[in-house]
Order: structure tokens, then C-alpha cells, then sequence
């Protein structure tokens, strides 16, 4: 059984907890521990994620497994052009995978989107993430290439697209 709610400022220590386990499951094969451990610090500070959800730059879902939280998607419009919105992170814990939960919150920020009058939905994926094969069944495309830096790092991705 599960539920969804919109995430708050008090679910930030949930939310990166989620992200610790997920990021090093998911990126260990892909990047060198010491890449790992820098975006995860940039991109999951506690003043990053707070001041996301306070301002409402963007907007978490989190997924509910018997009172847990084990899932969790960030959405917001795109900032250079909003008539498309943007699924920023998607991560289940490695335990939950398989479960659907990625396609439930996927077809969550969808509704979300389609509530908002819009009618595309990108995502960046890790050209060498194997769910990509995932966002492909989703009804995703790759739009295209993106290089996207992070301090001396960079994050080589595909940007996917699905219209609605």
C-alpha cells in the first residue's frame, strides 16, 4: 500500500536521505566516488533543497510505503522557458525498484503538468543510466545531448522529452 503527498521543509533530511542511498546505488559504476560525493553534496545541500521547496522553485512528491517514505520526484517549470516542465530527480530506493513506484510519481508530475496547462515534460538522464531504458517505456524520446557542469565536474546527459 501506498500514498503520495507534496513534500515540506520538514521532509529535507528525508529527502536526502533518499538521495544518499539512490545516488550511490545508481552512480558507483558510472562516476569516481569523489565526482559522487560533490554533486550529491551540490545538488542535495540542506540550504539547496530547503530553499527549493519554501520558494517553490520546485515541487517534491513523495512516495509512502506503510507510513515510509522511500520514493521521491522534484518538478518544476522549465526556468528558460516554462511553458514545458521539467522532472528534475526521480529515485526509489534500490529495494523498492520494480515495485512501479518511478512509474506512478512519473504519471503524478504528468498529472501535475497537464493540471498546469501544459503539455511537455523533459528530464535529463545520465547517458550511461540504465533508466533510460525505463524513460524509453515511459513514452519518453531523447530530444537531445546536453554537457551540463557541476563545479570541475560535468554531467553528460541525454535530454528526454514527452509530449502529453
Amino acid at each position: 500500500m501506498y500514498s503520495i503527498r507534496k513534500a515540506t521543509p520538514g521532509d529535507v533530511e528525508t529527502i536526502r536521505e533518499i538521495a544518499e542511498i539512490t545516488w550511490r546505488h545508481t552512480y558507483s559504476p558510472i562516476l569516481e566516488k569523489e565526482q559522487l560525493d560533490f554533486m550529491l553534496a551540490e545538488i542535495y545541500s540542506v540550504e539547496k533543497i530547503t530553499s527549493q521547496l519554501k520558494h517553490g522553485t520546485q515541487t517534491y512528491l513523495l512516495l509512502i510505503e506503510d507510513y515510509r517514505p522511500v520514493a521521491f520526484a522534484g518538478y518544476s517549470p522549465r526556468e528558460e522557458d516554462p511553458e514545458i516542465y521539467k522532472l528534475h530527480k526521480l529515485y526509489c530506493l534500490p529495494e523498492t525498484q520494480g515495485k512501479g513506484y518511478g512509474k506512478i510519481l512519473i504519471n503524478e508530475v504528468i498529472n501535475k503538468t497537464l493540471e498546469a496547462g501544459k503539455h511537455t515534460l523533459d528530464l535529463n538522464v545520465n547517458r550511461h543510466n540504465k533508466a533510460k531504458n525505463f524513460y524509453e517505456k515511459m513514452g519518453f524520446f531523447v530530444a537531445y545531448e546536453e554537457d551540463v557542469p557541476i563545479g570541475k565536474y560535468w554531467m553528460n546527459d541525454y535530454v528526454m522529452r514527452k509530449e502529453l
